[in-house]
């Protein structure tokens, strides 16, 4: 049977090897924080930047369908006045 000095040995090493395992693990755990707010920080800058590509997809869709309208306003109006020159012409032939 070991002596009362010899249990009070493997308790104090146990010891120390359990204090060494705790350090071990706080630093693991200290730099899994680290890399845990890196990835956040990453994270929260590409949603930032998926936002502002929606937005500047949202305003493309805008303009593309203002500058269709106003093509088509365009083309119409060049209608219209087309129109109104034949009128004018068959006006024009009618006084005759």
């Amino acid at each position: 049977m070991p002596s009362v000095a010899e249990q009070l040995d493997k308790v104090v090493e146990k010891t120390e090897r359990l204090i060494e395992l705790c350090s071990a693990l706080q630093e693991e755990n200290d730099l899994l924080k680290l890399e845990n707010q890196a990835l956040t920080t990453a994270l929260n800058a590409s949603k930032d930047k998926g936002k502002d590509l929606e937005d500047k997809l949202r305003v493309l869709k805008v303009a593309k369908s203002f500058s269709e309208t106003s093509e088509k306003t365009l083309d119409i109006k060049q209608k219209i006045n087309e129109f109104v020159q034949e009128i004018d012409k068959c006006i024009v032939l009618l006084k005759k």
